[in-house]
């Protein structure tokens, strides 16, 4: 760890220890970083845990705009075009940074990148590293760097507040650590948090997913948009773990079917099948178990014997669990993964609140939509930390306000948890969501869990329709495409037209 950098017109503070923080923190050199992670460095992330790999337009037939398209047509509608494009324009050079940091992505006999395919894609765009370990191998080479990077020094922190200058603007952190709180000032912040997916029962994501950035934003003023649209990842192990092992998408780009326990299949008759977008194939998962069906990821034969050197993840939690996948079906069901809404930021990844930035998960960039394409969060995350490190034009602070006491870390989490999964889960109705609201409005004041957990209700209630991964059983259509946006100084959402002006920008 280096010296902490005592300037606070200098230092900017990335809070977040995955590929958003990290790949933030590498791209402001030359200027001074404070980068606070909950963890030790290399724990408790999400990116650890992601299987798939990163889409990028490498192969001889693919391109960026072919990639934007697809990232379109699984956003249903709130995918903004011209966010994909530069993001998917921004794949083959990323991809070539992380190589030059040291990352071991998987590679044919004669040397090319190996690229797979996922659902939804048009082309094999997936570049991975070992088998289904990318998210584990680029975090281990982005934590190398950044250990190594001269500008950068670590915090171990749990972050409980943003400080405000007398102008509003975000002026750095209030941290706690072994029940010790202590300020650091800063010119700006960069919140590289994650999603939100440990609010439900069923989830993919680490314990610690509970939305805290976007309480800080939120509790700071600053505006949320599309907090309704959760992903829900349809093949999720289910073997009675917490949080749940994912199966990833991969294998079934690679072949793998889903059946129920008489041999059919889930999703015939279903356009795309198998390799339906997530939303599809998690309600379609999601219905039958309704029906009392028991379903089934089916990899038995080739597949499921080459899975210990194709998908080592998978094939360990499988044996872990006491599962043989090339002679015994897989048991899967849908379960929280992804979040698609976050703090609304520009081009920059500036928030409506001076100061403040956001990146990854945790942020609307524009680019997912109402249903994240497959391995588009890696991709995300690497490109906004370029966009964040070349715009970031943050005035120094000013004098500091007293904060407010900041609420206390999570609260009644198990009932939090309960509610969401029985009533904001992946098919929604009002009356379920009406109850989910006036469960969670009285923790929000007190509880940053019950502030999110209450806010993706409200959101959900609020859009009375069903689009991508947002699905309403009593407004099956789809109504005119408009984003929502929120924040706690509001009464009620606002419901823009996507080709209404936004004010908060």
């Amino acid at each position: 760890m280096n010296a902490l950098h005592r300037n606070p017109s200098d230092r900017v503070i990335v809070v977040g220890g995955g590929v958003a923080g990290l790949s933030t923190a590498l791209r402001l050199a030359p200027r001074p970083v404070t980068l606070v992670t909950a963890s030790s460095l290399g724990q408790g992330t999400a990116t650890g845990w992601a299987q798939g790999g990163i889409a990028a337009a490498m192969g001889a037939e693919d391109s960026a705009a072919l990639h934007a398209a697809d990232t379109g047509m699984a956003g249903a509608g709130l995918t903004e075009p011209d966010i994909a494009l530069r993001i998917a324009a921004e794949g083959p050079r990323l991809i070539a940074w992380l190589v030059g940091l040291g990352a071991p992505f998987d590679r044919e006999a004669d040397g090319a990148l190996a690229l797979g395919l996922e659902a939804a894609h048009s082309r094999r765009r997936i570049v991975r590293a070992g088998g289904d370990s990318t998210g584990a191998r680029v975090l281990e080479t982005l934590v190398r760097a950044v250990q190594a990077a001269p500008h950068v020094e670590i915090v171990t922190a749990g972050v409980v507040a943003l400080l405000r200058d007398e102008g509003g603007a975000v002026a750095g952190i209030v941290a706690e650590r072994d029940g010790a709180r202590f300020r650091l000032p800063a010119r700006a912040v960069v919140l590289a948090t994650g999603g939100l997916g440990g609010l439900y029962a069923s989830t993919t994501n680490p314990p610690g997913a509970t939305g805290r950035g976007l309480a800080l934003a939120a509790r700071a003023g600053a505006v949320l948009r599309d907090m309704e649209f959760v992903q829900f990842h349809p093949t999720a192990i289910a073997a009675g773990r917490d949080p749940m092992p994912l199966a990833t998408e991969a294998l079934r780009g690679e072949g793998a079917r889903l059946i129920d326990e008489t041999g059919a299949a889930v999703m015939a008759g279903i356009a795309g099948g198998d390799l339906a977008p997530r939303d599809v194939v998690a309600r379609g998962i999601f219905q039958a178990l309704q029906r009392g069906r028991t379903v089934y990821l089916d990899a038995r034969g080739a597949l499921g014997a080459a899975m210990p050197t194709r998908f080592p993840t998978v094939a360990a939690l499988c044996a872990s669990a006491g599962i043989d996948p090339a002679v015994q079906p897989i048991p899967v069901r849908p379960a929280a993964h992804y979040h698609m809404g976050g703090v609304k930021v520009d081009a920059h990844g500036a928030s409506s609140v001076p100061g403040l930035y956001a990146c990854g998960e945790v942020s609307s960039t524009g680019l997912h939509g109402a249903n994240r394409l497959a391995s588009n969060s890696l991709l995300e995350g690497l490109a906004y930390a370029g966009f964040i490190a070349d715009g970031l034009d943050a005035a120094p602070p000013g004098r500091i306000v007293p904060e407010r006491a900041p609420p206390g870390f999570v609260t009644d989490l198990p009932k939090i948890r309960a509610v969401m999964e029985a009533k904001v889960g992946v098919v929604r109705e009002a009356g379920g969501l009406a109850e989910a609201v006036a469960e969670l409005a009285p923790l929000a004041p007190v509880c940053d869990a019950a502030l999110v957990a209450s806010l993706v209700a409200r959101s959900a209630l609020s859009r009375e329709e069903s689009r991508g991964a947002h699905w309403r059983s009593d407004h099956p259509h789809q109504a005119p495409a408009r984003h929502t946006e929120v924040s706690p100084a509001q009464t009620e959402i606002a419901a823009l037209p996507l080709d209404a002006p936004v004010a908060a920008e």
